[in-house]
């Protein structure tokens, strides 16, 4: 018989690893960090790093980079591989400007003109000096480093940390277009998501990994724990029933008692040695009395700084349990809207009036209202005792920093020692503690690990209040605004019902870069005006069809001007959202109607018109 060549039954073999941590232990005097963490990276991965603050992802990613040292495990490196990190407080200070910085980062092969272009899209020239860097300056050239060479290994350490929405999405798109492997710290779900295909969780100093995207972790995360919860119960149940042994049971030989001894003390030590999963923040807000309906009324706003105009000619009404978010690229003026709308900043022209009986409580992304001398004890009692009222009962402060994953120890501690996270947890428990009907949240987000902003998230939704946030997340948005109030360009803001999705699906593109928008006339945000077709050769005058519609349109739109004064008069009524929101609704709707039935009859008669001074009248 004639055999055909022999088929191997071995499967093929994988790409060798570029990067690999094996057996990772590293601690910090008795507390363990990472006992045990593990982490490969292969060619072209895209993992993400996932970890509550405090877990050690961090830390891992800089034994990972080279630039700390476990106490225990070992690290591998494919000789040859070209490896970058971002590390999240970047030192210039060795370099004459920025410029220089970067390009110290490139190889032999590197193209230098990358730097340049680098450096550009993330808004800085290269000749900014180091020590006049912001923090959000320096670690936007410490990015334009790590890509800069296109190396083979890219470790990112939260990279839209003081990025603004543009160059978010630049940000992805020029990741997406690189061939590195990527392991990636993020708080950004919808950068997560977008950026990575598999997940390596850090949890109570061990790592965990799913070849699956990010989107599934959640549900992965509450099935290993919810499997751990019922391992540990076993374990409880046979100790109970080695201890009843040891009490009660009949006496046997005196080898076999001496194990079932030993067996029970090792059960015992397990059980000392399981490290509990970390608890989760528990926040509530303390809610004052109902504000009135209409909440802030802003009619024909402006404000300018010099020659430039911030805001132009906005009008707009937030009305009670209404979630408004912000959005624009940085240094568009969203803080300076968010203050004229809350009545911090008076506008240059316009009016705007705040609502009855509001108690408003701002959380400031500058971290500002905090004092860096006092203790986190002091900032949530005020210094007056030992206690923090929440919605009229007393509460003790250790118990209540426990709500947000504070230590005991750490009742002392001042707050210019906490982490950034720290500190905004702490902010978002001092203002939970205030009564409030109105939230204003200017970047609320940052720094918060994934867990605490998915029970913000959850408390702003039960929140009755109303909620005005400031925010370059994209996921968040989605999940608790209403309506988004977008930068347009040259000052002008447009008010879009829905979260972020749905304003980019409404116009058509998300947030531009302020340079982009500021480069194109006024209004070029908004759609432009239909050109007029060239007329065909010979022709001489409209068709009838043309001169028709041109004699009927100003008709048309004054009728439509009608209808939609009759639906403003409507909907001015302050009463109406909570007498009828049925009739709220559908006047809203028909007035979105009739306004766009106006610009459009209004551009075709523009059309005409043009057509009809084309052909000489």
């Amino acid at each position: 018989m004639t055999r055909g060549p022999a088929r191997s039954t071995q499967p093929a073999m994988a790409a060798p690893p570029l990067l690999l941590l094996q057996d990772i232990r590293l601690g910090f005097g008795t507390t363990p960090l990472l006992s045990g963490a593990t982490l490969s990276v292969s060619p072209g991965e895209r993992l993400a790093l996932i970890g509550r603050n405090g877990s050690g992802k961090s830390t891992l990613l800089k034994i990972a980079a080279g630039l700390a040292q476990p106490d225990g495990g070992s690290r591998f490196v494919q000789p040859g591989a070209t490896l970058r990190y971002l590390e999240q407080e970047p030192d210039l200070g060795a370099f004459p400007n920025v410029l220089a910085y970067v390009e110290a980062g490139l190889t032999a092969g590197d193209d230098p003109y990358r730097a340049h272009y680098l450096l550009e899209q993330l808004g800085l020239t290269g000749e900014e000096k180091p020590a006049n860097l912001s923090g959000g300056e320096a670690r936007r050239a410490a990015l334009a480093r790590a890509l800069a060479p296109s190396p083979d290994i890219l470790l990112l350490d939260e990279p839209t940390n003081h990025l603004d929405l543009p160059a978010i999405e630049w940000l992805e798109q020029e990741i997406g277009g690189m061939r590195s492997a990527l392991v990636l710290i993020s708080h950004d779900r919808r950068f997560l998501e977008t950026m990575t295909r598999e997940m390596v969780w850090l949890d109570r100093g061990t790592t965990r990994r799913l070849g699956r995207g990010f989107a599934h972790f959640e549900e992965w995360r509450d099935e290993v724990l919810e499997q751990e919860e019922r391992e540990a119960h076993k374990l409880d149940r046979q100790i109970v029933r080695e201890e009843d042994w040891m009490r009660y049971g009949v006496t046997a030989r005196r080898k076999r008692n001496v194990r079932r001894v030993e067996e029970l003390a090792a059960l015992r030590q397990q059980r000392r040695e399981r490290r509990a999963a970390q608890g989760g923040v528990r926040m509530a807000v303390a809610e004052g009395e109902a504000s009135g309906t209409l909440v802030v009324a802003a009619d024909a706003i402006s404000k300018g700084f010099g020659e430039r105009v911030v805001v132009r000619d906005f009008s707009t009404r937030i009305i009670r349990g209404d979630r408004v978010g912000i959005v624009g690229p940085n240094g568009a003026g969203k803080t300076t809207l968010l203050s004229m709308l809350t009545g911090v900043l008076a506008p240059d022209s316009g009016e705007v009036k705040l609502g009855t009986n509001l108690q408003m409580v701002t959380l400031d992304q500058r971290r500002a209202a905090l004092d860096p001398t006092s203790t986190v004890a002091e900032t949530l009692t005020g210094k007056r005792g030992d206690q923090v009222w929440v919605n009229g009962q007393p509460r003790h402060v250790i118990g209540y920093m426990k709500d947000f994953l504070f230590l005991p120890e750490q009742a002392r501690t001042p707050v210019s020692a906490l982490s950034g996270g720290e500190r905004g947890r702490l902010l978002l428990a001092r203002a939970f503690a205030t009564p409030s009907n109105l939230l204003v949240l200017d970047e609320p987000t940052n720094d918060l690990d994934l867990e605490t902003l998915d029970l913000l998230q959850e408390q702003i939704a039960e929140y009755s209040g109303t909620v005005i946030v400031v925010s370059h997340d994209r996921d968040f948005l989605d999940r608790v605004a209403t309506n988004v109030i977008a930068w347009e360009g040259e000052g002008r803001w447009q008010d879009y019902a829905g979260g972020y999705s749905d304003m980019v699906a409404q116009r058509g593109h998300g947030v531009r870069a302020r340079a982009e928008a500021l480069a194109k006339p006024a209004g070029a945000a908004a759609k432009p005006a239909a050109a007029p077709a060239a007329p065909p050769a010979g022709r001489k005058k409209l068709s009838f069809k043309e001169q028709h519609e041109l004699e009927t349109l100003p008709a048309r739109m004054r009728k439509l001007e009608a209808e939609a004064a009759k639906l403003r008069e409507i909907l001015a009524d302050a009463g109406l959202y909570a007498r009828d929101r049925a009739r709220f609704d559908k006047a809203t709707e028909l007035l979105a109607r009739a306004e766009a039935g106006l610009a459009e009859a209004e551009e075709r008669w523009l059309e005409l018109e043009m057509l009809r001074e084309e052909l000489g009248g």
